[in-house]
């Protein structure tokens, strides 16, 4: 088989171990949607600060499960890609044609079908919640390409894990370590209305303030260029990162086993 068709079939197996996992499954949407559900009812009040920018936390707040739920889903391909590596099915890869960017891209094709889902999902629950979506029917392919671009630069994040230890159980404990950016970020408030200058000053240097940002506009306003050319260009910047770190990382761990 060329080199090509075993990429394709590693993709199909991806996909097909993500889909057949319902506890994963549910772990990665029900998680969010309840810290969503939690989060839009218990902070509503913030809407009465001078300068929020919309009445409706429910519509601030639905930018946050895209994110989290992108990292939920990091940690399970992580895991996958750890348990790979302590059954051996990686050493057996080596033998194959595949070269490390097709097989790295292959074994992350899960996360990219998971990532559409969720977003799709997260949508239409925040739709039939009252939410609003300004940047209308429009701004759903850009909501699902920066969906993915995100789920895509979190699996890199979770296949580095994977790879550097060799272990599910140190994937699974390091990623709690992860969940600390994102709420060092601006998921409750914006940037400009946080009083607490360290807070502020981590959040603008975080790169999940961007991810969630480029989201929130266009739930709130519309289409904010500046907002989504942030976030695209953070989450492909993540992207680039941690495919590249985890292809060297791939590399070191094919040439020892």
């Amino acid at each position: 088989m060329s080199g090509l068709a075993h990429a394709g079939l590693l993709v199909r197996r991806s996909v097909l171990r993500t889909l057949r996992q319902p506890a994963n499954l549910v772990f990665a949407f029900a998680f969010p949607l309840l810290l969503f559900a939690i989060n839009s009812s218990g902070l509503a009040a913030a809407t009465q600060l001078p300068g929020f920018p919309t009445g409706s936390y429910l519509t601030f707040a639905l930018a946050v499960p895209f994110v989290q739920g992108a990292l939920f889903a990091a940690n399970s391909a992580g895991a996958n890609f750890a348990e790979d590596i302590e059954t051996g099915f990686l050493s057996r890869l080596s033998l194959t044609p595949l070269r490390g960017p097709a097989l790295l891209s292959g074994q992350l094709a899960g996360i990219v079908v998971l990532g559409v889902m969720q977003a799709v999902v997260f949508l239409a629950v925040g739709a039939a919640a009252g939410a609003g979506f300004e940047a209308g029917i429009g701004g759903i392919p850009v909501l699902l390409a920066l969906s993915i671009v995100i789920s895509i630069g979190f699996g890199g994040l979770g296949a580095l894990a994977a790879l550097r230890t060799g272990s599910g159980e140190a994937v699974q404990g390091l990623f709690p370590l992860f969940f600390v950016f994102l709420f060092l970020s601006s998921v409750s408030l914006p940037r400009e209305l946080m009083e607490t200058d360290w807070f502020r000053t981590i959040a603008t240097y975080n790169p999940v303030s961007y991810l969630v940002e480029a989201i929130r506009s266009l739930l709130i306003s519309g289409w904010d260029a500046e907002a989504l050319a942030l976030g695209f260009g953070c989450a492909a910047g993540i992207a680039v990162l941690t495919l590249t770190a985890s292809s060297f990382a791939l590399r070191s761990r094919m040439a020892r086993t």
